[in-house]
């Protein structure tokens, strides 16, 4: 028995009925950018992915403007070589299902639920990644905050006068251990040898060689405080210490303990108040930039709109 073949006419009848699953206007192309074609269904994509994250119904127009923008980003960032692969966007696709307390697979699902391709959603985080990582990087002086910007922007916000600097100690705590029950001579004992170690040290390296190898005795590793962090009373006794020399000697239920003043110097102090006001104020550089650089982009960009 012979079997006849499809005709070519049938077959593309076959493949034309194949694709009537596939969206309707997909091929319909609305706006060419620099060669790149945006399509309804891009358009109707990012419409449902934006009125699920934003809880808000976007303007064709706005939803059009997006898709744009992201076309004139990511050729910005190619020609940076800022150009993130598959498994950059996979990673933070995963991430954002972590945050969320999902699975990458779960989360995928919902967005397919809502009519929204996962691709989609890698596609916009693909586009602000790029865009983060030009503007940080190209502009990263510009987008410093200066310290007494900061200070000066506070104390208008609050009426409060601000310290502006204060100082950073860095030091090193060093501990002659006294066992529990050890009897008050012994204790005295350990104090009078504190006191012998407080005159033979000049510097943190004497004190580092010494305190390594005496026997019942231990040196921590440098820890750096700022005025901030430190209660008055203990502020007043590392700035009467000279550097390079140890406090006095306290009883702890360590033992008797010391501190080394290895450095001290001017700083800038921080404080929860003063690190809103700074996240603020680069925040809105870090807007203002941006938006120039894309306006920039975009109007030397090739933009053809079709079947408006």
């Amino acid at each position: 028995m012979t079997i006849a073949l499809p005709s070519f006419r049938l077959l593309l009848v076959l493949a034309a009925l194949a694709l009537a699953g596939a969206p309707a206007r997909a091929q319909n192309i609305v706006v060419m950018v620099n060669g790149d074609p945006i399509t309804d269904y891009d358009i109707e994509q990012r419409s449902k992915l934006d009125q699920l994250t934003t809880q808000k119904t976007p303007s064709r127009q706005e939803v059009i403007n997006e898709l744009i923008d992201d076309k004139v980003k990511l050729k910005e960032g190619k020609k940076y070589g800022v150009d993130p692969g598959v498994t950059d966007i996979n990673q933070s696709f995963e991430g954002m299902a972590q945050r969320m307390r999902i699975t990458s697979d779960q989360l995928a699902k919902s967005l397919e639920s809502k009519g929204v391709r996962p691709e989609t959603l890698k596609g916009r985080m693909k586009s602000e990644m790029v865009w983060t990582s030009l503007v940080r990087g190209r502009f990263k002086e510009k987008l410093l905050v200066g310290e007494r910007d900061v200070a000066q922007a506070v104390q208008a916000q609050t009426g409060d006068k601000l310290q502006i600097e204060g100082t950073e100690y860095k030091m090193q705590p060093i501990v002659l251990i006294v066992p529990r029950g050890s009897s008050s001579a012994f204790q005295e004992t350990r104090m009078k040898e504190a006191e012998q170690y407080r005159s033979r040290v000049g510097s943190c390296e004497e004190a580092n060689s010494l305190f390594r190898s005496t026997p019942n005795a231990t040196i921590r590793e440098s820890v750096t405080k700022t005025t901030a962090d430190l209660p008055e009373a203990l502020r007043k006794v590392l700035d009467d210490t000279p550097i390079g020399h140890l406090t006095a000697p306290e009883v702890t239920k360590a033992g008797i303990e010391m501190v080394v003043l290895c450095s001290r110097k001017p700083t800038m102090i921080d404080t929860p108040k003063k690190r809103e006001v700074r996240e603020k104020m680069y925040q809105e550089k870090y807007e203002k930039t941006q938006k120039a650089y894309l306006d920039e982009l975009r109007k030397a960009a090739m933009i053809e709109y079709r079947n408006r």
